[in-house]
C-alpha cells in the first residue's frame, strides 16, 4: 500500500480541520515519505518528498511553521488574512500524533485526540473510535457510542441514517442540519461522512460542526423586520413568518394579525386573494426575482418586490419605501452615497438610518433595505456588531441622534462575521433640510485595515527575517532591552557553511535553516526566552534562569537529537556556540556583543567548539582582528616569505625535494608561522591570494636550484600545501591556472582530512592539477582524520606520515608496527612514503630499514630560505 493510501483518512481529516479553521490555506505536510498539499477545498496532492515551500509563499502571504519538539511537521500558507492559532495547534497536534509510528499506527487512534467533534465508523457503520467534542455535542458516553451501530445511536434522527447509509456505500454526503439538545439548551449542527480506505481496514469519516451561529444569525435578521417598511419573511409555499410593523399598519383596523397565511390572503389588498401576489410568491420560488404594483384596500398602490434570501426555503417580500414626514434624503445624496468609496449610512434627527450604502450594506451583511427607518444603535447591537478601541478595550455604540458633532475617532469593529477591521468613523452634520432641526447625521466608516496590516508588517519585517520568521538583530537587541530578565545569550554558527550551501544549493539550505531555526523557537518559548537570526548561519537565543554550562547543553542537544534533513539525505551540523551572561537590569545588547564575541573565538578554536564570555576573549578577538587588517597588506608589502625544507632519498642518500614553507615577517610581531594567520585568511578571500603568491614563488624557487645545478639538480622539484576548500571556489583555481599552465605545477600536498570527501567534485579538481603537471600528496597521513579508502580512489604519488607516527620511534613497538605496515600498504598501492618532522640520526635508521623512500626534518637539516638552500645543496 502507497503512503498516500495508508494515510487517506488523515488526508481528508486534515481538510475538514482546515475547512473549519482555515478555509483559505493551504497546508504542506509531511506524512511518511510523502509531502501532501492539502486544502479545504480539494483532494490531498503528493508534492514529492521534500518540505520545501513554493518561492511564491516567501514573496506574499503568511507562513507558519508546524513543529513539535524541533521537528518541522509542515507549513501553514495563506495569501492574505491572519492564520488563525486554533488552526496551528489542531494541524500540529494531528501532525505530530500521525508522525509518531508512521503508516504503522491505527489512524483511528486520531480520531479521539481531535478538539473537533469526529467518529470513526466501521463499512457496517457500527462506531469504532469518537472524540471528546463528539460525546459532548451529544452528551453521551464511549460506552454507549462505541461499539454500536448508527441505528442505535441516532435513533430518531432519520435524515441522519439515510445520508450515512450513503457514505457506507462509498459516496461523500453532507448531512442535514439538525437540532441537538444538551445542557445548555438547543443547538444546531452540520456535518460531512466520507468514505476513507486507510491502514487495515475501511469505514465511514463522519464529522460534525456547531452552526448554532448562522442561525443565531438568521434570527437577528429576521428581527429586522421591526421597520415601517412594509416587509414580510416568508415560506417558499408564501406563508407570512414574520411581518414588519410597517406590513401590519396596512392592514384595516377591525382585520386580525394572520401570521401563517399566504401573502395573497391578506386583507390588506384591495383584492383578496391577490392573484399578482400569488404570482409574485411563485415566481421567487423558482428562483426569480419578482416586482409588481399592487393595488391596496385602503386605497393607493404598493410596489412589492418578492426574491429569495440568503437562507435556504425563504422568501422576502419588501414594499417600496415610501416618504416619511417630508424627510425623504435628496436624489443628489443618493448618488452621493452610491459613488462614495467607503461604507456611509444617513441617520435622521432620531437616531433612524435613512440611507444606507451599498458599501455600508456590504460590511455589515445586511441588504441595505431591512436597514433603512430602523435605528442605527439597536440594530447594529442586534446584529452583533461591536466595537472596541484599537488597543481592544470595548466600546459602547452611541445614540447618534444624541453625539456631539463632528465626531471623528479610529476603531475596532467586530462583525457578526467573525470577522474584525480596523476603522475610521466619522459623524457629521447634514444640515436641517433632510431631517427637521437638528437635521441629518452623515456616518462614514473608512477600512483602514489594509493600511494597518501593512504599516504593522512593515514594523514586523524591520524586526524579524524574512525567511526563518525569527527575530532579527534589531529585533532581538529592542527585546533584550526591554525585558532585563536574568539569565543566558547564546550565539552559535553553523561550522563549514559554506561547504554545505556549494553541497546542498541554496534551496536545500534554506531548508536547513529553517529547521534550524524552528528547534531553537521551540527550546526559547520552552524557557520564555527569544530566538534570533543575527546573518547568513548565525543564530541566538536567549534562555532565561539558565546557567552557561546549561545553556550551552541545551543548544547542543536540540541541534544533534536528531539529524537534520534535506531531501533524502539526513545532515548533521555543528556549530561554534559563544555564551554569555545575560544580568538582570543590565543593557541586552551588551550581552549579545559578548556572546558573539565568544562565539568568533569558539570559530578561531575549530569545529564544534564552545567559549564562554570572559573580559580576555574581547581583547584576543581584536587582536586577531587587527591581525587580519594586517594580513590585507602583507603579499602587497612583500612582507611574505618561503623556507625550504628539503627531502632526501633514504636509498641514496641525496636530496631529491623540498616542501615550502610560508612563513609572515610580520613588521611589529615578527616572524609568524602559518597557524597564526592561515584560519584567518581561509574565512575571506585573502587565500586565494595568498596561495597564488605561494606558488608563484615556489616555482621561481624550482627554476633557481635548477638554473643553478643543472648537472645534479635538473629534475628538482617542489612541493606546496593548497587547501581543497579554497580551490572550490569560484576564484581559487580559475585565478591559479594561467600561473599553473605557464610555468608547470609544483607538487600539491592536500591534508589526509580534505580527502575525507569522496565526492566527485573532488576526484575532478585533483585530476585537473594532475593534468597540468603536479604530483600529489596526502599531507599528514596515518593521525587524525584519515581515510584508506581515499589511497585508491584519488590520483595520489606519495604518502606523507605524520610527524606524531616517526616521533615515537624508535622506541615505541606499536608505533614500529604501524609505520611498517603503513609503508607496506602504500608500497603495494605504488605509492611513495616520505617521513615527516626526522629528528634524530636513529630514527633515520629505523625507516632506512623499513623500505621509507624519503625524509625530512632537522636530523638533515632545518628549514632554509632560498639562497641558504642553494649553499646547502652545494655541498650535500
Amino acid at each position: 500500500m502507497t503512503p498516500l493510501a495508508a494515510f487517506s483518512a488523515v488526508h481528508a481529516t486534515l481538510s475538514d480541520l482546515l475547512r473549519v479553521h482555515a478555509p483559505q490555506a493551504t497546508l504542506l505536510a509531511s506524512l511518511g515519505d510523502e509531502v501532501l498539499r492539502v486544502r479545504a477545498d480539494a483532494a490531498a496532492v503528493s508534492v514529492g518528498p521534500d518540505l520545501v515551500p513554493p518561492d511564491e509563499w516567501f514573496d506574499r502571504g503568511e507562513m507558519t511553521w508546524l513543529t513539535r519538539d524541533g521537528a518541522l511537521l509542515g507549513l501553514l500558507w495563506a495569501e492574505s488574512g491572519v492564520i488563525p492559532e486554533a488552526a496551528v495547534q489542531v494541524l500540529t497536534m494531528l501532525l505530530a500524533a500521525a508522525r509518531v509510528d508512521g503508516t504503522n499506527r491505527e489512524t483511528e487512534v486520531l480520531v479521539t485526540q481531535l478538539p473537533v467533534a469526529t467518529a470513526w465508523l466501521t463499512s457496517e457503520l457500527a462506531f469504532r473510535k469518537v472524540s471528546r467534542p463528539f460525546l459532548e455535542l451529544f452528551g453521551l458516553s464511549e460506552a454507549q457510542v462505541v461499539g454500536h451501530g448508527v441505528q442505535e445511536v441516532f435513533a430518531g434522527r432519520p435524515a441522519f441514517l439515510e445520508v450515512l447509509s450513503q457514505a457506507g456505500a462509498g459516496r461523500s454526503v453532507r448531512l442535514p442540519d439538525e437540532q441537538v439538545r444538551r445542557a445548555g439548551g438547543l443547538v444546531w449542527v452540520r456535518g460531512e461522512a466520507r468514505p476513507y480506505y486507510g491502514g487495515s481496514v475501511a469505514g465511514v469519516m463522519l464529522t460534525l460542526q456547531d452552526v448554532t451561529g448562522e442561525y443565531e444569525r438568521a434570527a437577528r435578521v429576521s428581527a429586522l423586520l421591526d421597520t415601517d417598511t412594509p416587509s414580510a419573511l416568508l415560506s417558499e409555499s408564501g406563508a407570512v413568518l414574520q411581518a414588519s410593523h410597517g406590513l401590519l399598519e396596512l392592514l384595516p383596523a377591525a382585520s386580525p394579525v394572520v401570521t401563517g397565511a399566504p401573502l395573497w390572503a391578506w386583507p390588506c389588498f384591495a383584492h383578496v386573494p391577490s392573484d399578482t401576489v400569488r404570482d409574485l410568491v411563485r415566481l421567487a420560488a423558482t428562483g426569480g426575482a419578482a416586482r409588481a404594483d399592487v393595488e391596496l384596500q385602503g386605497g393607493g398602490t404598493l410596489t412589492l418586490s418578492v426574491r429569495r434570501t440568503t437562507e435556504e426555503g425563504l422568501l422576502v417580500a419588501e414594499g417600496a419605501a415610501g416618504s416619511r414626514d417630508g424627510r425623504a434624503p435628496l436624489g443628489v445624496m443618493t448618488q452621493v452615497l452610491a459613488l462614495s468609496e467607503d461604507a456611509t449610512i444617513l441617520v435622521d434627527h432620531l437616531g433612524r438610518a435613512q440611507l444606507v450604502s451599498e458599501r455600508a450594506s456590504a460590511l455589515l451583511g445586511v441588504e441595505a433595505a431591512r436597514l433603512v427607518g430602523l435605528g442605527v444603535s439597536r440594530v447594529l447591537g442586534e446584529l452583533g456588531v461591536r466595537m472596541f478601541t484599537p488597543e481592544g478595550d470595548p466600546l459602547v455604540v452611541p445614540e447618534w441622534k444624541d453625539v456631539t458633532l463632528p465626531f471623528r475617532r479610529e476603531v475596532l469593529l467586530a462583525l457578526p462575521d467573525g470577522t474584525v477591521r480596523q476603522m475610521e468613523l466619522r459623524a457629521t452634520g447634514v444640515g436641517g433640510e433632510a431631517g427637521g432641526a437638528r437635521g441629518s447625521v452623515l456616518l462614514t466608516l473608512r477600512d483602514l485595515t489594509a493600511l494597518r496590516r501593512a504599516q504593522a508588517k512593515i514594523r514586523h519585517d524591520a524586526r524579524h527575517d524574512s525567511l526563518t520568521g525569527l527575530l532579527n538583530r534589531t529585533g532581538l537587541r529592542e527585546a533584550l532591552n526591554a525585558v532585563p530578565e536574568a539569565g543566558t545569550v547564546v550565539c552559535l554558527d553553523i561550522d563549514g557553511f559554506g561547504a554545505l550551501n556549494a553541497a546542498l544549493g541554496r534551496t536545500g539550505c534554506d531548508r536547513l535553516l529553517i529547521q534550524v531555526a524552528a528547534r531553537l523557537n521551540d527550546m526559547a518559548n520552552e524557557q520564555r526566552g527569544l530566538a534570533a537570526r543575527l546573518a547568513d548561519d548565525s543564530f541566538a537565543v536567549t534562555l532565561p534562569g539558565v546557567d552557561a554550562a546549561g545553556a550551552a547543553g541545551r543548544v547542543r542537544a536540540t541541534l544533534q537529537q536528531v539529524p537534520l534533513r534535506v531531501g533524502q539525505r539526513d545532515v548533521a551540523v555543528s556549530v561554534a556556540l559563544g555564551v554569555a551572561a545575560l544580568k538582570a537590569g543590565a543593557p541586552g545588547d551588551a550581552a549579545l556583543g559578548d556572546a558573539e564575541v565568544a562565539m568568533q573565538h569558539a570559530k578561531r578554536q575549530g569545529r564544534d567548539q564552545v567559549s564562554v564570555f570572559n573580559p580576555d576573549l574581547r581583547e584576543q578577538v581584536a587582536r586577531a582582528f587587527e591581525l587580519e587588517e594586517a594580513l590585507r597588506g602583507a603579499v602587497e608589502g612583500e612582507q611574505f616569505t618561503l623556507l625550504y625544507q628539503p627531502a632526501i632519498s633514504l636509498r641514496e642518500g641525496r636530496a631529491v625535494s623540498a616542501e615550502a614553507l610560508l612563513r609572515w615577517n610580520h613588521p611589529t610581531l615578527g616572524m609568524l608561522s602559518p597557524n597564526r594567520f592561515l584560519d584567518l585568511a581561509s574565512r575571506s578571500d585573502l587565500i586565494t591570494s595568498i596561495s597564488e603568491w605561494v606558488v608563484q614563488e615556489a616555482v621561481l624557487g624550482r627554476s633557481a636550484v635548477r638554473a643553478a645545478l643543472p648537472e645534479r639538480f635538473a629534475d628538482w622539484t617542489v612541493s606546496v600545501n593548497l587547501g581543497l576548500e579554497e580551490l572550490r571556489r569560484s576564484s581559487g583555481l580559475r585565478r591559479l591556472l594561467p600561473l599553473l599552465s605557464a610555468e608547470g605545477a609544483p607538487d600539491i600536498e592536500v591534508a589526509a582530512g580534505s580527502l575525507l570527501d569522496h565526492s566527485q567534485e573532488t576526484l575532478g579538481l585533483l585530476e585537473q592539477l594532475r593534468s597540468l603537471g603536479a604530483r600529489l600528496s596526502v599531507d599528514d597521513f596515518g593521525d587524525g582524520a584519515s581515510s584508506l579508502a581515499s589511497l585508491t580512489r584519488f590520483p595520489l604519488s606519495a604518502v606523507k606520515l605524520h610527524p606524531t607516527l616517526t616521533a615515537r620511534l624508535p622506541g615505541d613497538d606499536k608505533s614500529l608496527t604501524l609505520v611498517q605496515a603503513t609503508i607496506d600498504l602504500a608500497h603495494r598501492l605504488g605509492l611513495n612514503v616520505v617521513a615527516v618532522g626526522v629528528e634524530t640520526p636513529d630514527q633515520l635508521d629505523v625507516l632506512r630499514g623499513l623500505g621509507c623512500d624519503a625524509a625530512q626534518g632537522y636530523a638533515i637539516t632545518p628549514p632554509l630560505g632560498s639562497a641558504e638552500l642553494l649553499d646547502w645543496l652545494r655541498h650535500h
